[in-house]
């Protein structure tokens, strides 16, 4: 009888899916877009493998600490003004505890380039990181990752070859543009998530004028504003684009957390959401839903985003044959009141 310990590539492979879809099937990690039919094969593939994942072989590596540091590009108001964060962090811990992991939370300021990823795995034992918000101008990223440090990111990297866990910004900013759009508005704002040195603010700029360009519309810098995380960003670049003599009808704003900013600056100045500015966001935050009134948005996977980090970063310090190193997981369009969508079609 064989020994050979049963792993989750098998049962990938007999599943014909990733192991990635292997690990969010049998961890039940929820939001995510999986086929019914998916996953009766994974759990089949499972069943027949009598597969069961085993927390102790993921700890046999060498020098291995089992911790994992989960890393912001931001700054510590910033990373606890974003709503969107704790779902991913929660996902993340979820995958790191079911494998033996422990986490560290890292918020790191954009301007700080001393060394802080080599400390944190040199000083504080991580065997890896999970960066989220990768920026363009991330030196010290490219350091380590140079030095052969495990590092796999929530975003992209372009001309890089780090690992990632992504969603699809640009098709689901491009999807957020088209309904305004299809809602009969033409003089559309957009209000990003964060400076363009972020990767997926870049991203979801790019989906917003391909929505413009393919509906024929004429992209405007001046209805552009940035945005930097935090609601306050989203008042000012909200109260920046009403103070234009031909004020726009409809506003993406690139972040449920600074849309919550702009929806106020629109109110402040006797103006109503979505009568007279329709509003839709993106990451589909808890408060979505409750916000008045209820904010149309893209919605992210995102446990999902957090839980497949970590699963591939455990998957790479354990020395597993990984075979995809770039995931990108789907988005989905939510609509509520803020839009607009049951009202009259303005133009």
């Amino acid at each position: 009888m064989s020994t050979k310990r049963v792993t989750s590539h098998d049962v990938a492979r007999l599943a014909g899916v990733s192991r990635t879809t292997v690990s969010f099937v049998l961890n039940n990690v929820p939001g995510m877009q999986i086929s019914e039919d998916t996953r009766r094969r994974v759990f089949e593939a499972a069943r027949q493998l009598n597969y069961h994942p085993d927390a102790t072989a993921r700890r046999m590596a060498a020098g291995q600490t089992n911790v994992i540091g989960f890393v912001l590009r931001q700054s510590h108001e910033q990373a606890f003004a974003d709503h969107f964060m704790p779902q991913v962090l929660s996902g993340l811990s979820q995958a790191a505890s079911a494998q033996g992991f422990h986490t560290l939370f890292e918020p790191i300021p954009p301007g700080d380039n001393s060394g802080t990823y080599l400390r944190l795995i040199n000083e504080r034992h991580a065997d890896g990181i999970v960066l989220s918000g990768p920026r363009s101008d991330d030196e010290d990223l490219l350091k380590i990752r140079a030095e052969g440090a495990k590092v796999v990111l929530l975003g992209q990297l372009p001309d890089s070859d780090i690992p990632f866990v992504d969603v699809d910004n640009v098709g689901g900013a491009c999807m957020a543009t088209q309904h305004l759009i299809e809602l009969g508005h033409q003089r559309i704002a957009m209000i990003t998530n964060a400076p363009l040195a972020y990767t997926a603010s870049t991203a979801r700029l790019a989906g917003y004028r391909q929505a413009l360009t393919l509906s024929g519309i004429q992209s405007d810098d001046r209805l552009v504003r940035y945005g930097n995380f935090t609601p306050q960003s989203g008042y000012t670049a909200m109260n920046d684009l009403l103070a234009q003599e031909l004020r726009p009808t409809a506003v993406f704003v690139a972040s449920d957390t600074v849309a919550l900013g702009a929806v106020q600056a629109i109110r402040q100045v006797g103006l109503r959401v979505p009568e007279d500015i329709a509003l839709v966001g993106f990451d589909d935050i808890p408060l979505a839903e409750f916000m008045d009134p209820p904010l149309t948005t893209i919605r992210l996977p995102a446990l999902g985003l957090g839980f497949g980090g970590a699963d591939l970063l455990i998957r790479l310090i354990s020395g597993d044959e990984v075979n995809l190193t770039q995931i990108i997981l789907e988005t989905q369009l939510v609509v509520r009141d803020s839009s607009g969508a049951n009202l009259s079609i303005r133009k």
